[in-house]
C-alpha cells in the first residue's frame, strides 16, 4: 500500500457503507454454501458429513505488531491459522466468518489491505467468506476468524487416539516463525532509535515468510490420504512441540519419547539462533506459530511415510509413566514442559 497516497477516512463510508465494500465482490466457492453473505445468517448444507467449527481471535499489541507487520499479511494469517485447525482434525475447510474491531487511526485503504489478504486465503484455500461484523474499538484492531469444515465421521482424527509404540511425526520444519518474530522485534528496537537505519532482513526470507505469511499443512492431509495412512491422533503446531506434544500425551493418556537430533530445524532458523546466542531447539519446543501438524502413527506405518520429504519422525509414544520426555543427544531424557507461546505483551501460559 503506498502510504503517500491520500487516505479516506472510515467516517465517510459509516459501517454499512464498509460492510458494502469489503463484501462486494466476495465469490462463493463451496456448493455446500447456500446463502452467504447479505441476509440475517448464512445457510449451508453437508449433507451426511460431520460438521466442525473453530475461533480464533487476534488482538493488536498481543498477538501482532503492525509497526511490522503488513496488514495484508496480517488478513492472510488471521484465516490460515483457523484453517490449519480444521486440518488438524482431517477436515476439509469451507467457510469462515471475519468479525473486525478498527479503530479510526485506519483509512479505508488500509481495510481493503486487510480484507485484500483475507480474500486471497479464502482464494488459495477454496474457502466462502460467508458472514462476520464490524464495529468500533477504542484501542486498535481485533480480528476474530470463525472456520466451518466437514469431514466423514470414520475420518475425523483427535488428540487421544495415540496408542503405545506408535510413530511421534511431525510435518515441515519447526521454530521459523519464532525466530522470523525474534528477527522483526530486534530490527523494530532498531528502528525505534534510529529511524533511518534499513533493516538487516537480508538472507532471512524464509523465516520472514514463516512468521508473517504462514500456510495451512492441507497438503500433508491429502498426501497421508493418498498413501493409505490415517494418524491416530493430530493437533497443529501454534503453541510451541512441547505444548502440543503433552496436549496429544495427556489425551490419549500415554508418554512419549521425542529425540532432539530428529527435530527438524531449517538452515536460517539454526543460523539466526546461532546469531543471537541461543539454541535453535529452543524455538522449535516453545516458539510457536509454524502451524505444521503433529500426529502419530502405527508403527506398521513406518515404510509408508519414511520415505516422504516432509514428514519427519521425531519419536514414538511410550507407557504414559515414563513421562514426556526430549531425549538428548547425549542419551539424557528431559521432561518437556508445557510453557507455550507467548504472543506480544501476554503472560506466560
Amino acid at each position: 500500500m503506498d502510504n503517500t497516497s491520500t487516505q479516506t477516512a472510515l467516517s465517510t463510508l459509516g459501517e454499512f457503507g464498509l460492510i458494502e465494500r469489503l463484501t462486494k465482490d466476495i465469490q462463493l466457492r463451496q456448493p455446500s454454501t447456500m446463502k452467504g453473505v447479505g441476509d440475517d445468517a448464512a445457510v449451508l448444507h453437508f449433507e451426511n458429513q460431520h460438521t466442525v467449527v473453530t475461533t480464533d481471535l487476534l488482538t493488536e499489541g498481543i498477538h501482532f505488531n503492525l509497526m511490522y507487520v503488513p496488514l495484508r499479511h496480517l488478513g492472510y494469517k488471521a484465516v490460515i491459522v483457523n484453517l490449519s485447525d480444521v486440518f488438524a482434525m482431517n477436515a476439509t475447510p469451507t467457510q469462515i466468518t471475519v468479525s473486525v474491531a478498527i479503530s479510526n487511526k485506519f483509512s479505508v485503504e488500509a481495510v481493503d489491505e486487510l480484507y485484500a489478504g483475507i480474500h486471497l486465503a479464502c482464494e488459495q484455500y477454496k474457502v466462502d467468506l460467508v458472514g462476520g461484523d464490524t464495529t468500533s474499538s477504542l484501542t486498535g484492531l481485533t480480528i476474530s476468524v470463525t472456520a466451518i469444515g466437514v469431514a466423514k465421521e470414520e475420518d475425523l482424527i483427535y488428540r487421544n487416539g495415540a496408542q503405545l509404540n506408535d510413530l511421534v511425526c511431525v510435518s515441515g520444519d519447526l521454530g521459523g516463525a519464532y525466530m522470523g518474530l525474534q528477527l522483526l522485534e530486534r530490527e523494530n528496537e532498531v528502528f525505534k532509535v534510529n529511524p533511518k537505519e534499513q533493516p538487516k532482513l537480508e538472507g532471512y526470507d524464509y523465516i520472514l515468510q514463516r512468521q508473517l505469511k504462514p500456510e495451512a499443512r492441507g497438503d500433508v492431509i491429502r498426501a497421508l490420504k493418498n498413501i493409505g495412512v490415517k494418524p491416530t491422533a493430530m493437533i497443529d503446531i501454534s503453541d510451541g512441540l512441547s505444548s502440543e506434544l503433552i496436549h496429544i500425551c495427556k489425551a490419549s493418556k500415554v508418554g512419549c519419547s521425542v529425540y532432539e537430533e530428529k527435530i527438524p530445524l531449517d538452515y536460517q532458523t539454526r543460523k539466526f539462533a546461532d546469531e543471537l546466542s541461543i539454541n535453535p531447539l529452543v524455538s522449535a519446543l516453545n516458539g510457536g506459530e509454524d502451524y505444521e501438524l503433529l500426529f502419530t502413527v502405527p508403527l506398521t506405518d513406518h515404510d509408508r511415510i519414511k520415505n516422504d520429504p516432509d514428514i519427519t519422525i521425531i519419536g514414538h509414544i511410550v507407557e504414559e509413566s515414563s513421562g514426556t520426555n526430549l531425549v538428548t543427544g547425549a542419551g539424557a531424557a528431559i521432561p518437556l514442559q508445557a510453557q507455550g507461546w507467548n504472543p506480544i505483551g501476554e503472560e506466560e501460559k
